[in-house]
């Protein structure tokens, strides 16, 4: 193992429900619980740094300028991220998934029954890729971006007009909107999308170690505990741990 800093400093995106979220006062949730896990296999001292820009993808720039030392924040892997970030093995596999108000929209089973209709992303979600390229396919009517904080606001929009539905990871949608009356996820795996930590790009010693700890938490049951408990009953969608 590398001899590091006594600290492993995590940064989230917060709220992020099932994967990081607050609750009477203090962060929980998947990554939060994977990353403590982590930590204390490494012989490190666990540190919550959140991220609450308007853009997730600027929390790969407080990455890089060393606010923290990892990405644990639900997040998918794309190749533009490559380009910013190291990331490690996938611990998660999901897809995009959406969610309407069925009573404003009964019609709407799913992305083909979006046309004219206006969609709702968060900016910087990988959600706000495959919208748009529906809209340049002519399959919806528009988007709606809200700043990543937003998103409780963009879902009580769903049933007042701001915007029809909403794209996001199957897991946190239906985490979101299980105690919204009519607001149900009517689609999943849109997308397929696996989940990993991130780190500097260059720091392949911290890389190497997160993923030996990973492993090790993979074979004592540790991450299958955790899926189990944080993202199975929250994804509705049959998607699989990673």
């Amino acid at each position: 193992m590398t001899t590091r800093t006594s600290a492993l400093r995590v940064g989230s995106a917060m709220p992020d429900p099932p994967f990081e979220f607050y609750e009477r006062g203090g962060p929980v949730g998947f990554d939060v619980d994977l990353t403590r896990a982590l930590a204390g296999h490494l012989g490190l001292r666990w540190e919550f740094v959140p991220h609450e820009g308007d853009d997730f993808e600027t929390i790969f720039d407080e990455l890089a300028a060393g606010r923290f030392d990892v990405v644990a924040s639900g997040t998918t892997v794309t190749e533009p991220r490559r380009e910013r970030a190291s990331f490690c093995a996938p611990y998660f596999v999901s897809g995009q998934s959406l969610a309407v108000d069925t009573a404003r929209h009964p019609a709407v089973q799913g992305v083909a029954d979006l046309a004219g209709l206006t969609v709702g992303v968060q900016q910087g979600n990988t959600s706000e890729p495959v919208v748009k390229r529906l809209l340049a396919e002519g399959r919806i009517g528009g988007i709606r971006v809200y700043a990543y904080h937003e998103i409780d606001r963009a879902l009580d929009e769903l049933s007042t007009g701001g915007c029809d539905a909403f794209m996001k990871l199957g897991p946190v949608l239906t985490w979101l909107t299980r105690d919204r009356t009519h607001v149900d996820v009517v689609e999943y795996d849109i997308t397929r999308e696996e989940i990993a930590l991130a780190v500097r790009l260059g720091d392949a010693a911290l890389r190497a170690d997160l993923e030996e700890a990973q492993r090790a938490l993979t074979a004592d049951g540790t991450l299958g505990a955790l899926v189990s408990r944080w993202l199975s009953p929250a994804r509705g969608d049959g998607t699989s741990s990673s």
